[in-house]
Formats: C-alpha cells, sequence, structure tokens
C-alpha cells in the first residue's frame, strides 16, 4: 500500500513514536495525540535487545543508542543466604559478539521523539483519548479528532481502547535512575540482581547517560507487593535502606543518593495477551497489545517490533485490510511465545512461593550450565526465539549488525 493516508496514533511511547516515524518517512500523514501537556517518558531503564537494535537501525537511530548507552553482555544473579549463583545469562552464549543496549528510558524517548518530530509528524498533547468511533478519536473532554484512514492504539498498559483489561501482577517494583559510582564493584556490562527466595529482588542494571555531558547511570530496583506500598511509604526510608542492605550491602553507593520516597518510582505490572492485535475500527501495538511483568526485559523491543511489523505491512501489502492482517500474523508466533515465557518465569523470582525459587536455585540453576541451555537461555533473552524479524521481512542478520556495527544505521 502507497502512502498519502492519514493515520492517528493515541499514545506517544515507543511503540507509537517508531510507528509514527516509520510512516511518515513512507508518506503516511501523521498525527500523535498524547494526554501529557508535554510528552515524556515514565519508568527508569530498559535493554534494548539486538531484535530491537534492528528496528532503531531501520529507523536511522541504532547508532545513537549505542552512543548513549551501556553495552550488557550478561544477566547475573545470586540467592542468599547461599549466595549460591542461580541466573548467569551470557550474550555470547548465542554468538561471541552478541549484547544488549542498557538506555535510559529518558534517552530512548528523546531519540525517537526527535526522529518523529524530524520526520514532520504533527504531535496533538493535551488530549485525553478515551474511545474510538467511524475513524476518530474520542476525547475525555467530550471532543473528537479529525478523521483518519487508520487509528493505532499505542497507549500502553492502561489502555481505555483496549478490549481485554490487564490481569494486575501482585509484585511490582520501585525504581529510580541514580549515577554510576566509580570504584563501587560492580559491573558495568551487566544486569545484577540478588534474591530472598521469589519475595526479595534487588537490582542494578546499567544505563549509560542521559546526554553526552551527563553523567553514567544505573536504574536501581527493589521488588515490592502493589499492597506493601502504602505501608512502604508510611515507614522510614532508612527502615527501607537497612533491608536493602541485607540483602546486598554493596548497594551502599547507590543507596545514599536516596534521600526520601519520592526518590523512587513504584511500578505496577499486569499480563494481557489480546487472541489478535485488531479490534473494531483500530489496531492496537505495543502494551495495548499484550502486556507482563519485565522480567525477561523485552517490553520496548516488543513494542519496537509491532511498529516495524505494522508499518512493514502497511507499506507492502495492497489493501488496507489485507495489511492489518498481515500484521497481526507476523506478530502472532512472537508475542505468544514471550507471553508464555513471562507467564512461566515471572513467579520464579517475583511471587510468594516456596517451591518455585527453590527449583530455581537446585535445579534449574545448574541445569542452566549444561548445553544447549546457555544458548537457548541467551536466545530467549536476545528476543530471538520465534524469529520475529524473519517473520516480518527483515533480512536474518539485521539484529546482528544493529547492535555490533557502527555502520548498522540503513533508514532510507
Amino acid at each position: 500500500m502507497r502512502g498519502g493516508l492519514d493515520v492517528g496514533i493515541a499514545g506517544c511511547g515507543v511503540a507509537g513514536l517508531a510507528l509514527g516515524t516509520l510512516l511518515a518517512k513512507a508518506g503516511w500523514r501523521v498525527t500523535i495525540y498524547d494526554r501529557l501537556e508535554k510528552p515524556a517518558p515514565l519508568g527508569s531503564g530498559l535493554i534494548l535487545q539486538p531484535v530491537g537494535m534492528a528496528v532503531l537501525a531501520k529507523l536511522g537511530l541504532a547508532g545513537r543508542a549505542r552512543e548513549l548507552g551501556a553495552r550488557i553482555d550478561r544477566l547475573f544473579g545470586r540467592v542468599l543466604p547461599t549466595d549460591r549463583v542461580v541466573l548467569d545469562v551470557r550474550y555470547r552464549a548465542l554468538d561471541p559478539l552478541s549484547h544488549g543496549i542498557g538506555v535510559h528510558r529518558g534517552a530512548l524517548f528523546e531519540i525517537l521523539f526527535a526522529a518523529a518530530v524530524a520526520a514532520g509528524i504533527a504531535f496533538e498533547p493535551h488530549r485525553d483519548v478515551r474511545a474510538v468511533k467511524s475513524g476518530r478519536f474520542q476525547f475525555a473532554d467530550g471532543s473528537e479528532s479529525a478523521h483518519f484512514h487508520l487509528l493505532v492504539d499505542a497507549l500502553g498498559v492502561r489502555s481505555p481502547l483496549s478490549p481485554k483489561a490487564g490481569r494486575p501482577l501482585a509484585y511490582g517494583a520501585l525504581w529510580a535512575s541514580l549515577d554510576w559510582p566509580d570504584g563501587g564493584g560492580f559491573d558495568i556490562h551487566a544486569l545484577e540482581q540478588r534474591y530472598v527466595a521469589a519475595r526479595r529482588m534487588v537490582g542494578v542494571l546499567p544505563i549509560g547517560r542521559l546526554g553526552e555531558q551527563a553523567p553514567q547511570q544505573a536504574a536501581f530496583f527493589w521488588s515490592l507487593k502493589g499492597g506493601d506500598l502504602g505501608a512502604w511509604r508510611n515507614t522510614s526510608i532508612d527502615v527501607w535502606k537497612d533491608e536493602v542492605r541485607s540483602v546486598w550491602p554493596q548497594t551502599e553507593p547507590f543507596l545514599a543518593q536516596v534521600k526520601t520516597h519520592n526518590d523512587l518510582v513504584f511500578a505496577n505490572y499486569a499480563h494481557r495477551t489480546l487472541a489478535t492485535p485488531l479490534s473494531r475500527g483500530i489496531v492496537h501495538v505495543g502494551d495495548s497489545f499484550r502486556c507482563t511483568s519485565p522480567q525477561l526485559g523485552q517490553g520496548a523491543n516488543m513494542a519496537l517490533l509491532d511498529a516495524f511489523a505494522l508499518s512493514h505491512a502497511l507499506t507492502s501489502v495492497r489493501g488496507l485490510d489485507e495489511a492489518l492482517e498481515a500484521y497481526a500474523r507476523m506478530r502472532l508466533t512472537h508475542t505468544q511465545l514471550y507471553q508464555l515465557a513471562s507467564w512461566l518465569f515471572t513467579p520464579v523470582y517475583q511471587s510468594d512461593s516456596s517451591m518455585l525459587p527453590f527449583l530455581r536455585d537446585w535445579i534449574a540453576g545448574p541445569l542452566s550450565r549444561i548445553p544447549p541451555v546457555p544458548q537457548i537461555l541467551a536466545a530467549l533473552v536476545t528476543g530471538a526465539i520465534g524469529s520475529p524479524l524473519q517473520a516480518i521481512g527483515a533480512e536474518p542478520m539485521d539484529a546482528r549488525a544493529a547492535t555490533m556495527l557502527p555502520s548498522a544505521d540503513v533508514s532510507s
């Protein structure tokens, strides 16, 4: 299908910005609506996996992400009180040069937003989308948008446009973006975690910088039940710090940067998988289509893949309805596999279960070191299981090249 059509996108996050930019470059007239007065990112940090970097390469943005981000070579975790290694996933098990890119959500947002502006996308801020009708968005104030040939829901986990509400997960996490400590003993190229059964988890993820002159930072996170958030807020921050120290004393340089409860943001998680990303009068991308806990670190990468798949279908398949059906087929297998994997893995690291962490520590942990399990785990982490790029129609080497090579940006 050629460009020249009008598309309205609700949501100015990773999926909405990436999709809008890809379509605008293909000649579509794109308008993005966001409820905030000034669009801004939510959250602390994430890992861009090779599949996500491949999409950024299509946008011509992979190089910028590498410049600001931090190379991630492994995911590593120990459990207390034994100090046993129960998580050790190394990217090189899949490919000697493979790695992820830890990035600040703010940096990723600025990269995508600048590209969207440069592509000529129109932005409508302070527009709270609540429904769709006859090719138009309907807003909370009773007004409605202009008519579009295509409406896209990129509103995320709590999208009012999704036909299915997410099932809230008991555990969420406290997050903060903190300066990286010199000589702190942390691996600048690893996501490191410490666990107490599956009830407690503290983690440190290198996320690079917000800009050239900004300091290196880490996403610091602490597992917490949503139902315990009120009690946490009503308890001295020093009591919480003592609890973190009891799990991982070496995090003191990070704890010293936390002065009040307001220095931490709580993230709720939910699990939802739509049977199809197509609803009456609208198509869903990103967390509006499927959402889960961040245990596998795939959320932003899934959003980028959705954006690439939908734009590829719309620009290569004849007929709008046929293109949307093609998009749904492209993303079906990969989505189902990773939603299932997340559903299985999440309670192993965040739950009240005693049996699951026991199995993790004494059976799954040792097995993870025996081939081919290290290769399977690396493939799972990189987002490669289900061959999502090949399903979309991308070259098989796109993901590898985008992560590693300075010349990998391939935007036209």
